[in-house]
């Protein structure tokens, strides 16, 4: 938006003619020759008439941006609406001097724009030196202010016009002796004259707002990122959708520049220049994705724009299982594997569909206890897939068995130390004789299910005789120590009725009978 030209021919001319007069007034010429201030001042009259003119078109310029788009153009408005009361207030103020000048030189209807008394010596000088109102150094002390506020609002060569305009120092092309800036102007100044210099300030008051407002309009959209190319793009909540769920994301509109990219910085991975990515997926669980997007602008820093995403990182997996594995055992804890690709555990629920018994989620699995034997155990799975509303994703059924006998060993460590289960056969005297008594289990090389020893029998046999003697619970007795350490090579004994006590919490007699041959 074009301001007031400082430089243009008419208002050169105005200036001179201004120069002219008041240095013919140094030389106290006669007052035909105050008539040519009244040139000065029609001049400068039309050169505020057509400052205000291209003003209002600016002000109703901010007016329309602000009605389209409030939020953006707000903090513009205000400050151009606040400037132009300011400059209003200043303006009036100037006017109001003017009046009061006129008024004393020509009596109380004394006209601003039809001076009679145009050579008076007197009314310039009471109106503003007055040591009781002090109008001059106000005055001063207004357009000060007014030009600071003006200078912090523009920039670049528009800061060098307005101090121009508004400079209240006095030249040092005039010899002012001890005289301030407002003797300079208003002592023994005529009429005319005074008024002429007043009207020059409100003319540069109106064209250093012109440089405000058009600063202001022109910051309206300065910090917009311009684009020449538009895609639009769907950008779901998830690629992976489960059946009796939905779709779910966003179609947006994204505005391109084609022809110069942001500064992309992230927290981790690569971005490739057109803000393709990678990131290695090196652990598993939820990962968030951050950083942030640098657009250049002109003349100013860079916008700063952070940007943020979650995704999950999951195992490959694939389930293979034969179909005659799905067994619980009744009374005992099995560990269940329960896992939703692309959810996370703790948005995972489980829970018994049929049957008896219980389920409960433990760290990283499940434990199904399952109280009846013969009934079908059915395990139903739950999950929520990020939108809050858990879907039922699997019904798995188990038999429930009970649990088998175990086997009796006696628990032994080579010589190198490694723990080992005796069953049955030949054994070295000293193992058996150091080993505190026996244990069972059900052991089948997947399942190592412990179970608590109540008693057992051991039988020694000597040709036709045979010698049964109890244990001590779990361990030996010192008479089957006794009976033991008696034995010499070859013989042997058995270890037999031996009674259990399962998790399940049931007791059971084990048929099987365990021969030991000392070695």
């Amino acid at each position: 938006m074009a301001t007031n030209n400082p430089n243009s021919p008419r208002q050169k001319m105005i200036n001179l003619m201004y120069l002219v007069f008041i240095a013919m007034l140094a030389l106290n010429v006669s007052s035909e020759v105050l008539d040519g201030f009244d040139l000065v001042e029609e001049g400068l009259q039309q050169t505020i008439k057509s400052s205000d003119g291209q003003n209002d078109i600016l002000v109703n310029r901010m007016q329309e941006l602000y009605t389209q788009n409030p939020v953006k153009t707000e903090e513009w408005h205000s400050m151009a609406m606040t400037f132009k009361h300011r400059s209003d207030s200043l303006y009036n103020h100037i006017q109001d001097l003017k009046e009061r000048i006129v008024k004393y030189a020509d009596g109380k209807h004394g006209d601003v724009n039809n001076i009679k008394s145009k050579e008076s010596l007197d009314a310039a000088s009471y109106v503003m030196l007055s040591p009781l109102e002090k109008r001059g150094s106000k005055l001063k002390e207004a357009i000060d202010s007014y030009r600071g506020y003006a200078v912090s609002m523009v920039s670049g060569t528009r800061k060098e016009h307005v101090e121009d305009r508004l400079n209240t120092n006095i030249s040092k092309r005039v010899d002012a002796g001890n005289k301030n800036w407002e003797q300079v102007l208003f002592e023994q100044m005529p009429t005319s004259a005074a008024v002429t210099l007043l009207t020059k300030l409100q003319s540069d008051i109106r064209a250093v707002e012109g440089d405000v407002l058009g600063e202001l309009v022109g910051n309206i959209g300065a910090d917009d990122y311009r684009v020449n190319s538009l895609e639009a793009y769907v950008v779901p909540e998830s690629r992976f959708v489960t059946r009796g769920s939905a779709y779910r994301g966003q179609i947006i509109l994204a505005g391109i520049d084609t022809t110069k990219r942001p500064r992309i910085e992230p927290t981790s991975g690569t971005v490739n220049e057109d803000g393709s990515f990678s990131i290695p997926a090196s652990g598993v669980g939820e990962r968030k994705f951050t950083g942030k997007m640098f657009l250049s602008r002109p003349g100013k820093e860079e916008f700063e724009v952070p940007f943020s995403s979650d995704y999950m990182v999951i195992e490959p997996m694939a389930t293979v299982a034969p179909r005659l594995m799905n067994v619980l055992y009744a009374g005992y804890s099995n560990e269940i594997d329960i896992s939703v690709p692309g959810v996370p555990n703790n948005r995972i629920r489980a829970s018994v569909a049929n049957g008896s018994g219980q389920l409960e989620a433990r760290g990283n699995y499940w434990i199904a206890r399952p109280s009846k034997v013969g009934q079908e155990m059915i395990v139903s799975v739950t999950a929520d897939f990020g939108n809050g509303r858990y879907i039922e994703v699997a019904k798995k059924p188990f038999q429930v068995r009970k649990l088998p006998d175990p086997t009796p060993y006696i628990e032994y460590a080579d010589a190198n130390g490694t723990p080992n289960r005796f069953k049955g056969g030949r054994i070295n005297k000293t193992v058996i004789v150091n080993a505190p008594g026996i244990k069972a289990a059900m052991d089948d090389g997947v399942l190592n299910i412990q179970f608590q020893v109540l008693r057992f029998t051991v039988v020694f046999t000597d040709g036709m005789n045979s010698i049964r003697e109890n244990s001590d619970g779990a361990n030996f007795s010192d008479r089957q120590k006794n009976q033991i350490r008696r034995l010499t090579k070859g013989r042997s004994f058995f270890i037999t009725d031996v009674k259990v006590k399962g998790p399940d919490g049931m007791e059971r007699d084990l048929s099987s009978a365990m021969e030991v041959r000392i070695n």
